[in-house]
């Protein structure tokens, strides 16, 4: 069994995954196999793998084709095929740094459910523009591990900078779904499932920054999508954790936590469509998930059930 599975979902990524696989050949721990999905890709993305998969035999790539579905499919199809000890979900378009795996090897063979390790981002040059921090603990429950991300990181979703042990990722059920917002929709409830979760001051994963992502124009038919996702995440936590053996604070936490977020997409919006999604938020009476405990709270609070437009002025 090897250590990790890293599961690479390629849609339309021919100008990086070369990078991307060279990334792993360099890893100074090569217990891993790594599972690249093509999720109906239209450029020459195959192509390139299967070259890579020719010239570098000793690569232990597993190669997969499906139509194209969506990231939250494409890595769903990936885990059916992992075999190893822990799960990674890579993007095709970053790169890890080349120690990533042997510096959380000593977490693997603890057996840790999830752990935590931080990202950078970078130009197309490879120069650091960001390093995202958050904070850094020992073992303890995916539960009190969240309660501490909530208050002091702001980078919790993003699936590609966790380790997940397949055993607990399977016995769990976790899936990805819909095709906008799938880490927001699943992290937190992997993270509060977990019996043990660290959260390490390792820097392993460069998240690459183009100038198509930074410059990206607005999409208004894939914003009204984003947002009709984001309100089908929050329904399907609220169901799940009203069945999970958990801490009624936890749950409370979990629940102010999307509901910030269901909030703040209403701010991608405009017009009629700001005005449905408002209604949608009102409908879910999202106010009730803020428990206020200062007089600010309070307020915002009351605002936030009559005016979700003068809640965000207020943020």
């Amino acid at each position: 069994m090897p250590k990790v599975s890293i599961i690479i979902p390629v849609y339309n990524v021919e100008k990086y995954i070369k990078k991307c696989l060279e990334s792993l050949a360099e890893q100074t721990l090569q217990d891993f196999e790594i599972i690249i999905v093509n999720d109906g890709t239209k450029d020459n993305s195959e192509e390139i793998i299967l070259n890579y998969q020719k010239e570098h035999p000793e690569m232990p790539i597993k190669y997969y084709k499906k139509e194209n579905g969506g990231l939250a499919s494409a890595r769903n199809h990936g885990v059916k095929f992992a075999t190893g000890k822990y799960i990674s979900f890579f993007d095709p378009d970053d790169y890890l740094d080349k120690d990533l795996f042997k510096n959380l090897e000593k977490y693997m063979d603890d057996n840790i459910d999830v752990i935590k390790f931080k990202m950078q981002t970078v130009d197309i040059n490879g120069k650091i523009l960001e390093k995202l921090d958050g904070p850094v603990f020992e073992k303890c429950t995916g539960e009190e591990a969240f309660k501490k991300l909530c208050t002091f990181d702001k980078f919790i979703d993003p699936a590609c900078i966790y380790l997940y042990k397949r055993e607990f990722f399977i016995e769990n059920n976790f899936e990805y779904k819909l095709r906008y917002h799938e880490d927001y929709g699943l992290t937190p409830l992997i993270i509060i499932q977990a019996k043990s979760f660290v959260s390490t001051n390792i820097y392993g994963y460069f998240y690459l920054q183009t100038e198509e992502s930074l410059t990206r124009s607005k999409d208004t038919k894939k914003d009204i999508a984003r947002a009709k996702d984001m309100l089908d995440h929050y329904d399907n936590m609220k169901q799940l954790i009203d069945v999970y053996e958990i801490k009624k604070e936890t749950k409370e936490i979990v629940k102010r936590y999307y509901t910030n977020s269901v909030i703040l997409k209403a701010s991608t919006l405009s017009g009629q469509e700001q005005n449905k999604y408002i209604k949608e938020i009102k409908k879910r009476e999202l106010y009730k998930n803020i428990k206020p405990t200062n007089l600010k709270q309070a307020v915002k609070r009351i605002m936030l059930k009559f005016s979700v437009r003068l809640y965000l002025k207020m943020r």
